[in-house]
């Protein structure tokens, strides 16, 4: 099958499911494309096992694509670059202290919770994976995916300063995420010998390297912007900043990701308001939303897929439910002992602590962090529960997110 071929697959299963959620179903947007290709993948796995279909097409389909590298080094651009266009830097500044604790602190301790509870869930079931590589499920899993939450983050109607709070974390925390996965992937490479110096030295390369990247060619970009008013021409610098950016942020082994956010929210701010006319600005917000919507359509599609190609049993799906209950464990204690500790200096909303607990979801970035790991026994492990921690976390914590919202405004009208 042509790359051409299977692209046209896609986008006919994504305008498909767009069509079915809209006009009956009406699901948040990313939970509706993952739910319809769910259906599709459990019906071609029914009836494939019952002979009346052979799935091989779709599973060679499925298998055909580097989900890792097709997100990791592509659609990752576009998605990071669109969800910092439309966050504010002036709301971001007011909680840049709260963002950057649970974005790196909050990430090592959830790693650490997520990681010891899955290893002593595995010991109990019988399952053999090394510690290390518990950690290393952890560390893929803790941070909250930046395009699943911002995508239903969009749609259920949270304050401005939680929204911000969220969507901050989530769009910065995933740089830390890899760096933490790539720090731990070391140690089981090297049998627990692991040069921290270096280490720390890469993290700090990787993630100011990114900011500093992300603010230079953001800035240019308003430049750019700013000298000439034709929406297409500006449409395409747009384009050229997030392809270009990322290449170029990979290429110097600085944290693609990173850069993306810092070079979207210069644009995001800077330039739609300083450097653009009102003509303009709708346009590129309305090229930026539509390709946000695509490429989201099609994440979501992948990942309802790959449950054609992931093999399960029952001590994976017992070791699956205790990795999700491992993986929220993690979240409340990486949330709520930073913020607690914050309260001192500054004050948080009643109910900050379970939503952002809640709310923190995880996506396609951990399914790829899983599937670019070397071929190895604990991968066969690591890939399966990964896969049902997030299908848990956006069907689940998804659809239930907005009533949990609505549970903490009515205990704080009532605490008043």
């Amino acid at each position: 099958m042509s790359l051409f071929q299977a692209i046209a697959i896609l986008m006919i299963f994504a305008a498909l499911g767009g069509y079915l959620n809209h006009r009956f179903v009406r699901l948040p947007a990313t939970i509706g494309y993952m739910a319809f290709t769910l259906v599709l993948s459990l019906i071609a796995i029914i009836t494939n096992r019952l002979g009346w279909l052979d799935t091989a097409a779709l599973s060679d389909l499925v298998r055909s694509i580097d989900f890792s590298d097709v997100l990791l080094h592509g659609m990752l651009s576009v998605l990071l670059f669109a969800g910092a266009l439309h966050i504010s830097l002036k709301d971001l500044n007011d909680v840049k202290y709260s963002v950057f604790i649970l974005a790196t602190a909050g990430v090592i301790i959830a790693t650490a919770v997520t990681g010891t509870l899955t290893w002593y869930g595995a010991r109990l079931l019988g399952l053999d994976i090394p510690f290390v590589y518990a950690l290393l499920f952890g560390a893929l899993i803790s941070p909250t995916d930046p395009i699943a939450a911002l995508g239903i983050l969009k749609e259920v109607g949270i304050s401005k300063s939680l929204y911000v709070k969220i969507g901050g974390e989530s769009l910065f925390n995933d740089g830390v995420g890899v760096v933490v996965f790539i720090a731990v992937l070391d140690l089981t490479e090297r049998q627990g010998q692991v040069d921290w110096t270096h280490t720390l030295a890469s993290f700090g390369w990787e993630a100011f390297g990114g900011v500093a990247l992300g603010v230079v060619l953001g800035w240019i970009t308003y430049r750019l912007l700013r000298s000439i008013d034709e929406y297409k021409v500006e449409v395409m610098i747009t384009l050229a900043l997030v392809t270009g950016g990322y290449a170029l942020a990979e290429y110097i082994h600085v944290s693609a990701p990173i850069c993306m956010v810092a070079a979207g929210l210069i644009v995001g701010n800077q330039g739609r308001t300083l450097g653009m006319s009102d003509r303009t600005r709708i346009n590129v917000d309305l090229f930026w939303e539509l390709l946000d919507e695509i490429f989201n359509a099609i994440l979501f599609l992948l990942i309802g897929l790959e449950l054609t190609v992931i093999a399960v049993n029952w001590p994976l799906i017992s070791l699956g439910c205790v990795a999700v209950a491992a993986v929220l464990a993690g979240r409340f204690i990486a949330v709520a002992v930073p913020i607690t500790l914050m309260r001192r200096l500054r004050p948080f909303d009643r109910g900050t602590i379970r939503l952002m607990t809640w709310g923190g979801l995880r996506g396609g970035i951990s399914i790829a962090l899983a599937l670019s790991l070397p071929a190895s026994p604990e991968k066969s492990i690591i890939l399966p529960i990964t896969y049902m921690v997030v299908l848990f976390s956006i069907l689940v914590q998804g659809l239930t997110f907005r009533n949990v919202i609505r549970l903490v405004t009515r205990r704080k009208e009532a605490s008043h």
